[in-house]
């Protein structure tokens, strides 16, 4: 004799594997607890990023504005046309 399913014997099976899809795409989807921990990380590095180049470009306005003609550093003058032409004066030894 042939015994049919009934469709309550579906239901449960169904729902297990329903479950299975959410869970399964909460964790690894693309917007799961993975993708959010690799996000929350990529956030951290790319802080500090902006922090170093924050840092970098205060230090250059400061250069620049002691190089502008307002404010003009001799000493920093110096040091950057001996550092980018290589320029010395005759009486100075170099050590490389």
């Amino acid at each position: 004799m042939l015994r049919s399913i009934s469709p309550t014997g579906l239901i449960l099976p169904a729902l297990l594997i329903v479950g299975a899809y959410f869970t399964f795409t909460a964790v690894q989807g693309n917007h799961g607890l993975f993708r959010r921990i690799q996000i929350e990380a990529e956030v951290d590095r790319l802080s500090l990023e902006f922090a170093r180049l924050e840092a970098e470009t205060e230090r250059m306005e400061i250069l620049t504005r002691r190089l502008s003609d307002d404010y003009l550093d001799l000493d920093l003058l110096d040091e950057r046309v001996r550092a980018v032409l290589g320029y010395a004066r005759p009486d100075e030894l170099i050590l490389p």
